[in-house]
């Protein structure tokens, strides 16, 4: 394109005039060069590609519940297929268990050192007092032949070295006996799994996760997945069929990922028309073992056992909890081809909350998530009561809540059906859309929560869910301790990781959804995103690429500095101009003579407070010949000064003080009382990051502006938002006026 001199020359004293004061920080450039390029296995498009691959392994598992000793006991087969085009000489085995040894990190340290006052709790955090043994024993390794193989134990993982390569396109199968202490989990921070003890009537809750010696993942962006475990990054698992068998006292129950294949030999008779009964039963649940019935079998614990049965097909992990306190209850979901059962399972001390809310939110959360995404394909979805975490496995959740002395606040409530909810959500995110936790929290924690928030606003708008508005505290917080969404989950700090890698996306997601690419757009991109990678293992990228396709929308300024900084919102409202056209008859006969604007007010020199001052006239000269260039035709000067008279032309200063790009929401308050909504796109700080100049034709008289007036965009200082300012309330005068 060629332009000419004097056209040009126009132009650049045009943009000139627009010109920044702080340097370009290219906010809109792309980000590819910092994720994952395109490959024949991952398209640019975001979607598997052609080539795609990922390898699979599957289970057959025995294992033993020793209570006496609390001691997990195990012999499994793998099965292990590699789908790779590459030769593999060894596999790596994740142990862990091994985390729960004492040279590994257990943030004892999180609220700090010795003092000289320290409750006997910390103290036990801090310096594991009372030590306990933990890790695997692994009794042998062995190939279908029944020959050791060679192995090397590195922490939480372990190398298993092969007689000969396994070739692309095949699978072998190997052996592994083992053994670990069960943990007490009062002596963690940050405990997953283990058994929780009931002093009241002598009796425990196991909750067994991470359990057995299972595979690491081997992609085609890492290799093997060679990231220690260290508690707060969690699992990167491959799918694969479970065949399960599970040995436990006598008067147990267990609940577990899959289906029960034995329940003639396990339950009783009516218990299985219970499960009958609440197999049809769609509107309410049905007490497959009551409370009377649980609470009887605490006082005598059997000296027998029974051995539970489990199939699982298609899942990328599995854990079960046992327990002779269990209260179970179920109720039938359908779903287009199949029905699914949701149920819950806890100790009386749930009552009377846990029978009242449990599996009523599990399917809050099935029928939300599957609208959103693609149906809950599994046979079972279930709750189990436990104290102080949620943690989530394929088909079965361990979900903290618990009343006091029969009470829970509205506020304890909403916290507990919260969990449930969001466990029940991660069958979604990272179950079936299966990234790579120990790398990426957000991936799973961010997305999950963004729909977890979703079925609270919709299925319980009576509790509080999140908004932008709930991360302001944390966005501007202290940068010195700051770090991106896009850090490796294990390098945030354990006081950071809920607003960073949990509400941090949501809000993102949420900003994205209302008032980037509006609903329609955002719900079909993201059900698209679920879609394509259920089942697979997608990385940041396939996740930002596959937005931006499903909604033809350049979202690199968006991904930018939400997620690779730690910038915040601050949009500043600096200046205000009002102005009018002033209507006269002006005489040009000298083409060179300079004719001045008549430009009246405060309101359009320094800085006005308020619109006091009244509107400046704005003289409107005829347009000189050189301004058009070489165009012939010239603008209709008479019909742009009509359709200007008598209106109100409103020039905006915005700044960006905050450094993150965000669209611009304008709130106009008329005098006649009414309000009116502009939005500006993202794009106008592409020539200009820090500061724009905008404006308006107004045909009402407007006594006040306001930006972000529906709190869209995480602005943490909106006292800088408006014109003329509003003077915010101290919380003093809140109190007061009890408004706080």
């Amino acid at each position: 394109m060629r332009l000419s001199f004097s056209f040009l020359f126009t132009l650049l004293f045009l943009f000139s005039l627009h010109g920044q004061d702080q340097p370009w920080q290219g906010k809109f450039e792309p980000v590819d060069k910092m994720l994952t390029p395109p490959s024949p296995y991952r398209a640019a498009s975001g979607a598997p590609g052609k080539a795609y691959w990922q390898q699979r392994a599957d289970y057959v598992i025995k294992a033993s519940l020793d209570e006496t000793n609390n001691i997990l006991s195990g012999e499994e087969t793998i099965t292990y297929h590699n789908n790779s085009p590459d030769d593999l000489t060894y596999l790596w085995v994740q142990l862990e268990q091994n985390v729960n040894r004492k040279e590994n990190e257990d943030f004892g340290t999180v609220f700090g050192g010795v003092k000289d006052s320290i409750s006997a709790l910390r103290m036990q955090y801090l310096t594991r007092a009372i030590d306990f043994p933990a890790g695997y024993t692994i009794k042998f390794v062995k190939d279908t032949q029944g020959k050791d193989l060679q192995t090397l134990v590195n922490n939480t993982m372990m190398k298993v070295r092969l007689a000969e390569p396994l070739k692309s396109g095949a699978s072998l199968s190997f052996s592994i006996g083992w053994s670990y202490h069960i943990t007490n989990r009062d002596k963690f921070l940050l405990s997953r799994e283990g058994y929780e003890y009931f002093p009241e009537d002598g009796n425990a809750v196991y909750l067994i996760a991470h359990w057995f010696p299972r595979m690491a993942v081997y992609n085609d962006t890492e290799g093997w997945q060679n990231k220690q475990f260290q508690r707060l990054g969690e699992f990167a698992l491959e799918f694969g069929d479970y065949d399960v068998e599970i040995k436990v006292p006598a008067d147990h129950v267990v609940a577990s990922t899959g289906e029960l294949q034995n329940a003639e030999k396990v339950l009783t008779s009516k218990q299985r028309q219970r499960l009958e009964i609440a197999s049809t039963s769609f509107d309410a649940p049905v007490m497959i073992i009551t409370p009377e019935e649980a609470t009887a079998k605490e006082n005598s614990k059997s000296s027998k056992s029974k051995t539970w049965k489990f199939k699982a097909k298609n899942v990328r992990d599995f854990a079960f909890a046992s327990s002779r306190k269990f209260i179970w209850d179920a109720q039938a979901v359908k779903f287009s081809d199949h029905n699914t059962m949701a149920m819950s399972f806890y100790p009386k001390e749930g009552l009377p909350v846990w029978t009242e809310e449990s599996t009523k939110a599990v399917i809050a959360a099935l029928q939300v998530y599957s609208e959103s995404t693609f149906e809950y394909p599994y046979p079972v979805a279930i709750s189990v009561n436990t104290s102080n975490i949620g943690m989530e496995f394929p088909m079965i959740s361990f979900n903290g809540g618990r009343p006091k002395n029969g009470e829970m606040s509205k506020q304890a409530k909403a916290g507990m059906i919260r969990v449930i909810i969001h466990e029940v959500g991660h069958n979604w995110f990272p179950m079936i859309v299966s990234s790579d936790e120990r790398q990426w929290m957000w991936m799973d924690e961010g997305l999950n929560t963004f729909l977890d928030q979703k079925t609270m606003a919709e299925k319980y708008p009576e509790h509080h869910s999140i908004t932008p508005k709930d991360i302001v505290p944390y966005m501007s917080g202290d940068k010195s301790i700051m770090r991106p969404i896009m850090v490796s989950s294990d390098s945030e700090l354990l006081t950071q990781m809920g607003a960073n890698f949990y509400q941090k996306p949501t809000v993102g997601l949420q900003i994205l959804r209302n008032s980037v690419l509006g609903p329609a757009l955002f719900d079909e991109a993201f059900k698209e995103y679920a879609n394509r990678w259920k089942f697979k293992h997608p990385n940041p990228a396939d996740f930002f690429r596959t937005l931006e396709d499903a909604t033809a929308t350049d979202l690199d300024w968006f991904y930018r500095g939400w997620f690779f900084t730690t910038d915040q919102v601050d949009m500043e409202l600096t200046h205000v101009k009002w102005f009018k056209v002033l209507e006269k008859e002006i005489n040009i006969e000298d083409q060179n003579k300079k004719v001045k604007l008549k430009i009246q007010g405060e309101n359009t020199g320094s800085k006005a407070a308020d619109f006091s001052n009244g509107p400046g006239d704005i003289t409107m000269i005829a347009t000189p010949d050189q301004n058009y260039g070489g165009f012939l035709s010239r603008i209709d000067e008479t019909e742009v000064r009509r359709q200007l008279a008598d209106k109100n032309i409103y020039e905006l200063t915005i700044k960006n003080l905050g450094g993150l790009i965000m669209p611009v929401t304008i709130q106009w308050e008329y005098a006649d009382g009414t309000t009116e909504i502009d939005r500006l796109p993202a794009e106008i700080w592409r020539h200009n990051e820090h500061q724009t100049q905008q404006t308006f034709v107004k045909e009402k008289v407007v006594v006040s502006v306001k930006l972000d007036p529906n709190f869209e965009f995480a602005d943490v200082d909106m006292e800088n938002n408006a014109f003329p300012k509003v003077e915010e309330a101290s919380d003093f005068d809140k109190m007061k006026s009890g408004k706080q």
